[in-house]
């Protein structure tokens, strides 16, 4: 535990009123994070950060800095943070090769500047997860462990090796806690190293909207205020019925679907809204730019 704490941080981000996604997540947010290099690489987890073109950082022994976001990564929902000093104290990251359920793990969290707390559980499930925001991880981890305190920190095993970064609680299907594997980045480290949108995977096509699966179907929850599925006129309570004529009966068929598509390719949804199918033509966008 000496080497985890001084590698774990907390983060404060101030965003913009106008930012699209203060109307979703506030424009004041806190997190946690894990310094994974001595050159003042942090990895945390996308929502905190989202909006921020700067935040400010402090660590265990309060030192305290004003840090540049380097790289937003919609796909797996992670964020790396860059401090402007050398030397830090830094965790190093595990792929899940040989990751067992059942093996013993620990989470540390930020509970505010210069605190952080412990929880420990074992490895419950392995595999892939979707989420009601048009986000699948081909693989996630969820732990029994409990985040006891504000997202974005390190879930690790009995090394201080980090496994990946907690997202958020599943209480809705048990006391879990959801973490994105840190080989999401490891596999991709270029990508988030890259000032650029244009380095990395093709642009999927967007929708801005969120739904959940109900009884082999689709169906709308809501939509972002000024996103591509707003704009075309889909509506909360929507049954999405197929993709271009492609029959969907899951969320995550829902979303390989879609992302056959590019941004700025228009989308054909056939819909059930109240008693009858519709026709609705989405020109789809990209979240990176919406949320720049």
């Amino acid at each position: 535990m000496g080497k985890v704490l001084p590698a774990t941080v907390h983060i404060r981000a101030d965003i913009p009123e106008a930012h699209p996604s203060s109307r979703i997540l506030g424009t004041e947010r806190m997190g946690t994070g894990t310094i994974i290099d001595p050159s003042g690489l942090v990895l945390t987890v996308n929502y905190v950060v989202l909006g921020a073109p700067q935040v400010r950082v402090t660590l265990l022994d309060q030192r305290e800095y004003v840090a540049d976001v380097v790289h937003h990564d919609f796909a797996s929902g992670l964020a790396l943070i860059r401090l402007p000093d050398q030397g830090l104290p830094s965790l190093p990251l595990r792929r899940l090769a040989g990751l067992e359920l059942g093996e013993d793990v620990f989470i540390v969290a930020s509970v505010g500047e210069g605190a952080a707390r412990v929880s420990n559980g074992a490895v419950s499930y392995i595999g892939p997860f979707d989420a009601n925001w048009e986000y699948v991880l081909d693989r996630a981890v969820m732990t029994t462990a409990m985040n006891p305190g504000l997202g974005g920190g390190p879930l690790l095993d009995p090394r201080g090796e980090v496994l990946g970064v907690v997202s958020l609680n599943l209480n809705e299907i048990g006391r879990f806690s959801l973490v994105v594997p840190a080989e999401y980045y490891l596999d991709a480290t270029d990508r988030f190293l890259a000032h650029s949108l244009a380095v990395g995977l093709p642009g999927r096509a967007w929708l801005g909207i969120f739904s959940y699966a109900m009884k082999e179907h689709v169906v709308i929850a809501g939509l972002l205020p000024g996103g591509p599925g707003e704009q075309a006129g889909l509506k909360a309570g929507d049954v999405i019925l197929a993709v271009d004529g492609d029959e969907v009966r899951d969320r995550r068929t829902f979303y390989q679907l879609l992302w056959r598509r590019h941004p700025g390719d228009e989308v054909t949804l056939r819909v059930f809204r109240g008693r009858q199918e519709q026709t609705v033509r989405v020109a789809s966008g990209n979240v990176e730019e919406f949320f720049a």
